[in-house]
């Protein structure tokens, strides 16, 4: 049964400032918030309530209960990371210049790969969080990263993600001296605020390059630009973004922002121009309240999900900023136009290195990375794209019995292939997304080699 919508009053303070600067703690302002009756979820409407998501979050991470840095056990947690996600055949690969030959079979390795260093330290302080608090309930709000045998571990140390039912996580289940792990693609504002109002730890392992994309975002905001997302709406980074943004809109490709500029020139750009009707179904589902594309598209910035194609993102960038030329005139550009660099370094350097890695010789490319992993995809498009035989694949069980491997391809598409392993002399190249232990990929090679008539070979 649909819940009905209603505005509830809730205590603020020191969340709003119409200058941008902290509010006095003891001011206490009331601001409006929409609640699902019953559910424990609420959204804010910053547009309305003149909320202030910055100061807000500002106030929060300085705030008792709330810990980013971890609990002073980085040694041991990270000595027990090594032990459960390093691989000995990785470091064979490494020890040799990311290339070794196992009798037919030649495994040359990306010179950058797997953990990023953002990954690596929200699962640390997640470990860190369970030593910390050793007695206490633990929740996440959503998966730590998108790996499945990180979250595995996360369930087996009773890090328990909070229940979702009809789309909407139940955060009454949390109770006060319960602690919440906020995962490395960060959480909403609303999400983020629900928390605060409870006597809870919260313990944020939002990957600072994820933060800094939010600091563009809010700057845009401030200037009354409308920002353009290049991202997937429904991911759990830019539903966190959008949600510290003003005016948004989110393009999923080039395509998608093709069709904004050409709706912004009125189909001077393709001549495809929509109405605005069939520009608002569209993207239904991937814009802010409200949206006006006519008034709205006026002045625009860029940001993106961090996990999306660098050149891509730069190529949205540029077009975009040649739309607004073209629209208001290069002297006016800065009126209407403002970019950032928001690209994380970590996605961009893996994506580097796949790039030199297919131009090798290669007879196939194994990508191992979670089915849901974003920048792990595009990993996987690299290959597709230079027409390589590729198999992204998130563990070793896709490989087997005999033969056969079930894999994913970048669009989405699950397939499956018998005998996906050639005979004789064969070169592959093996890549893992930021979230990607080696563990996993030692696994995986230790399958492959197996099928390739490699025996004896126990190296994990």
């Amino acid at each position: 049964m649909a819940m009905s919508l209603q505005l509830c009053r809730v205590p603020l303070r020191s969340y709003l400032s119409s200058d941008n600067r902290i509010p006095p703690r003891r001011r206490i302002t009331t601001v409006f918030f929409r609640c699902a009756g019953g559910d424990g979820s609420t959204s804010s409407d910053s547009s309305e309530s003149g909320f202030d998501a910055k100061v807000f979050r500002h106030n929060l991470t300085r705030g008792k209960n709330y810990n980013r840095r971890g609990f002073g056990h980085k040694e041991e947690t990270l000595e027990l990371m090594n032990r459960e996600y390093t691989s000995d055949i990785i470091e064979m690969l490494k020890e040799n210049g990311n290339q070794y030959t196992w009798g037919n079979v030649t495994v040359k390795l990306a010179e950058a790969y797997g953990f990023c260093w953002g990954v690596e330290r929200a699962v640390q302080i997640a470990y860190e969080a369970r030593k910390q608090f050793r007695d206490e309930k633990i929740w996440i709000t959503n998966e730590i990263i998108h790996n499945p045998t990180v979250n595995k571990r996360l369930e087996e140390m009773e890090v328990e993600n909070l229940p979702v039912e009809e789309g909407k996580k139940r955060f009454e289940v949390v109770n006060g001296g319960d602690v919440v792990i906020l995962p490395a693609f960060g959480a909403a504002v609303d999400e983020m605020f629900t928390l605060s109002n409870k006597n809870i730890q919260i313990v944020d392992t939002t990957c600072p390059w994820v933060s800094k994309v939010w600091n563009a975002v809010e700057k845009q905001k401030k200037g009354d630009y409308t920002s353009i997302i290049h991202g997937k709406y429904a991911h759990e980074e830019t539903v966190a973004t959008a949600s510290f943004a003003g005016k948004y809109i989110v393009v999923k490709n080039m395509k998608e922002a093709m069709y904004v500029c050409d709706y912004v020139l009125g189909g001077g750009l393709n001549g495809s121009s929509s109405t605005r009707e069939e520009f608002l179904e569209k993207f239904k589902k991937a814009v802010s309240k409200g949206f006006d594309p006519d008034s709205y598209l006026v002045k625009v910035g860029i940001a993106n999900q961090t996990t999306m194609l660098k050149g891509e993102t730069e190529e949205i960038g540029k077009l975009v900023e040649r739309t607004m030329m073209r629209k208001y005139g290069v002297e006016n550009i800065n009126d209407h136009f403002i970019s950032f660099n928001t690209i994380c370094d970590a996605t961009q350097v893996r994506q580097d290195a796949m790039y030199n890695l297919v131009e090798e010789k290669l007879d196939l490319m194994l990508v191992v990375g979670g089915w849901n992993s974003s920048n792990t995809s595009h990993l996987q498009e690299i290959a597709e794209l230079r027409g390589i035989p590729s198999y992204w694949i998130d563990s070793e069980q896709r490989i087997g019995p005999g033969n056969r491997i079930a894999y994913k391809l970048n669009h989405g598409e699950l397939a499956e292939k018998e005998n996906w392993l050639p005979e004789g002399p064969i070169t592959i190249g093996v890549t893992s997304g930021a979230s990607t232990p080696d563990k996993v990929v030692g696994e995986a090679l230790v399958k492959v080699l197996g099928i390739s008539g490699e025996e004896g070979l126990q190296l994990a």
